[in-house]
């Protein structure tokens, strides 16, 4: 969304910069390796990590700052009031049930894809022991790269191709697994498979034995606005089962939802 300039606060812009510098990388930092990711100087760094750390929302040894839990009522405040997680919800508990995997919707910012609803089961608990797996970070607010997931990829799919194109200049597709689709033409080449097939399935792309399947959700005036999909350990069920299987689920939970998004 633009704004006129004189609406733009930056002092916000960058507090909520310094937030955004904490991930799972980086967990603690000071005013030096803060003002290099929120990208403002040393001296606005250490006024803001002071000043979220005065109000709560970090907490500092006098050096370094942390995320403290005062951040969560954000997220709680969006799985609580935003309408398209509880819409979702009961759905994705119902298909845990009936098929035993775990299931999630995901949304796209920037190039991260970030879970908003989520439903599983103890079977796919992580652990790599009796060979069940379950793939990393799969809670509410993980966030996720986009390019190496299938939620990711049909989320790009759904870009427009001058947008997607917009996307993928200049841009570096990490490797996470050895697996990993990084070559540009390449993935260009999945993502216009993932448009005309409309669904993903990624294998191992993300974590080793680990393989997902995903659909588009759209609303009633045919616009994504989430992606939902199931994850499976390649011990517990196979690529083509996966398919053969949890398409026509994932399908037939698409076309329910579609009217109520």
């Amino acid at each position: 969304m633009a704004i006129a300039k004189a609406d733009y606060i930056e002092g916000m812009a960058k507090g909520l910069a310094v937030l955004e510098s904490f991930d799972t990388e980086r967990q603690r930092l000071n005013a030096t390796l803060t003002a290099a990711r929120a990208g403002i100087t040393r001296a606005a760094a250490r006024r803001h990590l002071l000043t979220l750390a005065h109000l709560g929302y970090l907490e500092t040894d006098g050096s370094y700052f942390w995320l403290s839990s005062k951040v969560l009522r954000f997220s709680g405040s969006y799985l609580a009031s935003a309408r398209l997680p509880r819409a979702i919800q009961p759905v994705l508990n119902r298909l845990a049930v009936q098929a035993q995997e775990s299931f999630s919707a995901a949304v796209l910012d920037v190039d991260e894809v970030v879970i908003i609803a989520r439903s599983g089961n103890d079977r796919n608990s992580i652990s790599t022991v009796n060979s069940r797996v379950i793939a990393y970070g799969l809670h509410l607010g993980a966030r996720l790269p986009a390019h190496a997931t299938s939620t990711g990829r049909v989320w790009l799919a759904a870009k427009s191709r001058a947008t997607f194109n917009a996307w993928m200049k200049g841009r570096i597709l990490p490797r996470m697994t050895p697996l990993t689709t990084t070559d540009a033409r390449a993935f260009r080449k999945v993502i216009d498979k993932v448009r005309h097939d409309d669904f993903c399935f990624a294998s191992e792309e993300h974590e080793l034995g680990v393989h997902a399947l995903a659909v588009p959700l759209r609303n009633a005036k045919g616009v994504t606005v989430a992606a939902l999909n199931v994850v499976a350990s390649q011990a517990r069920i196979s690529s083509l089962a996966m398919q053969r299987d949890m398409l026509p689920l994932l399908l037939d939970a698409a076309r329910e939802l579609r009217p109520i998004l």
